[in-house]
């Protein structure tokens, strides 16, 4: 196992030529999620060219993707070399909708429309961290808005008042201004437990503001005239799936079987990957034999009977991975209850998969992590038998942990240093566990 610290496209030059049999990685979106620099554009062809010299002819890549980048990063690993194959797609019912209360906003404003952009611009010039900036205020993720362009935020005086003291340039009177600024009262309608917005009933086009002394979340109704005049209409749909490219380096053959015979790669690994436990016996075709062409009918009924027959267990996967969610698994009216059967399981990451390895008391703070279970699948379907797997974006460490449970050596890089020690604690952790103990081999 090698663990890089550093920039992927640097420290993948120092691994040979055909040195690794699979690659399968979550690399930056390029939607500057939660304002984070490592996630301002996807990896350049200059990446993937480098990725696809270390990859032996004929091995495959599976590259995690959102919607709204996808074209991009496909574009960019086909200009560097692979071939497209296919797209594996996540769908998932627990996405949590980020979009733009335009009504609210609107009201935030409150007769400057561009109060919000003038104060996370001046946050950008602060070199405050939003990671920082959420320890400081005991915030979980609300820093991030405070500083992008997409969903600008600005706090309220309390928390401004614990965040103003760890500025470290000097502070404009207009910035404190912005801060002061009283926005549109609006009228509490009623209250929820939860901080979505939306809902059903009578919360439908009403919007969710902090939690009140109840520990419940007031829902408001629009306050001046242009708010009700957009009340209900937003930027953004609700995250329902991620998109896997599968892509193969070039053969260096001339047909795939004396590809694999080469190098052990060029196919991928489908009777290891079946889904489900239905059996299924396929028998070769009878067609040629039948009692009308004046052939002894006892004679071919005893040929029916002792022909080779190949018995499989799971059905063919599939390009669609599914999180068993009841939102998801109503997508299937049509084909009966077991429908989702056919298609692998895997839910979003567990709090205890995330955490796994590190120290007592201490959680990832990575915010993408990906479940185990996910990539232990993408890996043995593209990965051959004591293969090895790259990841150029280690991230939390997911893909290592993966190849590590499925008996695969693993190559891993990874710019952030904090990031670096999460992934390098959860799978070392993942190295020292017994086998018996995998807490989601049963998903197989």
């Amino acid at each position: 196992m090698i663990l890089l610290h550093g920039d992927c496209l640097e420290q993948m030059k120092t691994l040979a030529d055909n040195s690794v049999d699979a690659i399968v990685s979550d690399p930056p979106y390029g939607i500057s999620f939660m304002a984070k620099k490592w996630d301002y554009d996807v990896p350049s062809v200059e990446v993937w060219k480098e990725a696809m010299r270390v990859l032996k002819p004929g091995g495959h890549a599976l590259i995690a993707c959102g919607t709204r980048t996808q074209h991009r990063m496909v574009v960019n690993i086909e200009d560097a070399g692979f071939e497209i194959r296919d797209v594996v797609s996540w769908i998932y019912g627990s996405g949590f909708p980020k979009s733009l209360n335009i009504g609210k906003q609107i009201d935030k404003c409150n007769g400057d429309p561009n109060r919000l952009e003038k104060f996370t611009g001046w946050m950008r010039t602060t070199g405050m961290k939003a990671r920082i900036a959420d320890e400081i205020m005991g915030t979980a993720t609300m820093a991030g808005h405070y500083f992008c362009k997409s969903q600008p935020a600005i706090p309220t005086a309390a928390l401004w008042a614990k965040l103003r003291p760890h500025i470290a340039i000097d502070i404009p009177r207009w910035v404190d201004e912005l801060v002061e600024r009283i926005e549109a009262e609006r009228e509490v309608v009623g209250e929820k437990s939860s901080g979505l917005s939306g809902g059903s009933g009578n919360t439908v086009g009403r919007f969710t503001d902090s939690r009140n002394e109840n520990g419940k979340v007031n829902i408001t109704a629009p306050a001046t005239e242009a708010a009700k005049q957009w009340d209900g209409w937003g930027t953004a749909l609700k995250p329902a799936c991620e998109f896997f490219t599968l892509a193969r380096k070039p053969l260096s053959e001339k047909t795939v079987a004396a590809n694999v015979l080469k190098w052990g790669t060029g196919g991928i690994n489908i009777d290891g990957c079946r889904v489900g436990e239905e059996v299924r016996v396929n028998q070769p075709s009878a067609s040629n034999m039948t009692p009308n062409d004046g052939r002894d009918t006892a004679k071919l009924k005893a040929w029916l009977e002792t022909r080779e027959t190949k018995t499989v267990t799971g059905r063919f996967p599939a390009n669609l991975i599914h999180d068993g969610s009841q939102e998801v698994l109503d997508l299937f009216p049509e084909s009966g209850e077991k429908s989702p059967s056919r298609f692998f399981y895997c839910a979003k990451a567990s709090k205890k998969d995330r955490n796994d390895g590190l120290p007592e008391g201490e959680s990832s703070t990575h915010p993408t992590v990906k479940p185990t279970a996910l990539m232990q699948y993408l890996c043995r379907l593209i990965t051959p038998p004591q293969g090895i797997v790259l990841d150029p974006y280690m991230g939390s460490g997911s893909t290592g942990k993966a190849a590590v449970r499925e008996g695969f050596d693993f190559v891993g890089c990874e710019l952030d240093a904090d990031y670096h020690a999460i992934a390098t604690a959860r799978i070392e952790a993942e190295q020292n566990q017994e086998p018996e103990e995998s807490d989601q081999k049963e998903l197989f």
